[in-house]
């Protein structure tokens, strides 16, 4: 896993130094072609982030303790840690890599909502995609993942639209949002698996 963690901060380093000017070109097109009508729209929606990514882990926790279920005490758990570990993580990489947002650096980019951290990855994104994902893990049903992937993905084209992200931002808080809820539940997986052979081993 710590050879996958490197990779993962080598792959997010190159895209933040080789994607600028792609990077102030999409964001141009997407931040000053706006539908002004749509503004309030896009900052109620990246403003659900924090309430939802963290939230709903919580309200499992709570129903699953009230309840006495194992079973989503354990999914709340999962989805919780993964969601902490990816918000910890690109805090890190934030100020590891420092980099300015894209409305300071450049004067043509309306800023729109908050975004006072350095610019690389996105904080929302990371947490609209380390949830999805690990959402659709817990919950592998089509009508769980699409709704959830959308909304994700609405979350990340706001953070554009609203001109305090690059495209580069974006897709890194993608990465490491898919990656980290992938990584522990694989990890989860593999713990439960050694478990069992314990238990069969004991058994025996």
């Amino acid at each position: 896993m710590k050879k996958i963690i490197l990779l993962l901060i080598a792959v997010l380093f190159s895209i933040n130094i080789f994607a600028q000017n792609i990077d102030i070109d999409l964001l141009k097109n997407i931040n000053s072609n706006r539908n002004n009508t749509l503004d309030i729209f896009f900052t109620l929606l990246s403003d659900t982030v924090a309430w939802i990514a963290f939230g709903v882990p919580c309200l499992l926790l709570i129903i699953s303790l009230v309840n006495k279920i194992k079973m989503a005490k354990a999914t709340a758990l999962y989805i919780g840690a993964a969601t902490i570990f990816a918000a910890l993580f690109s805090t890190f990489l934030k100020h590891s890599i420092n980099r300015i947002r894209p409305f300071v650096t450049y004067p043509f980019i309306q800023k729109l909502s908050t975004g006072g951290s350095p610019s690389f990855p996105s904080g929302h994104t990371t947490d609209a995609f380390v949830f999805a994902t690990a959402l659709s893990f817990a919950y592998p049903k089509w009508y769980i993942i699409i709704p959830v992937y959308l909304w994700a993905l609405a979350v990340g084209y706001s953070r554009m639209y609203l001109g305090v992200h690059y495209p580069s931002d974006v897709l890194g808080g993608i990465i490491i949002g898919a990656g980290s809820a992938t990584l522990l539940y694989l990890a989860k997986k593999a713990l439960a698996k050694k478990k069992e052979q314990k238990r069969l081993s004991a058994l025996n």
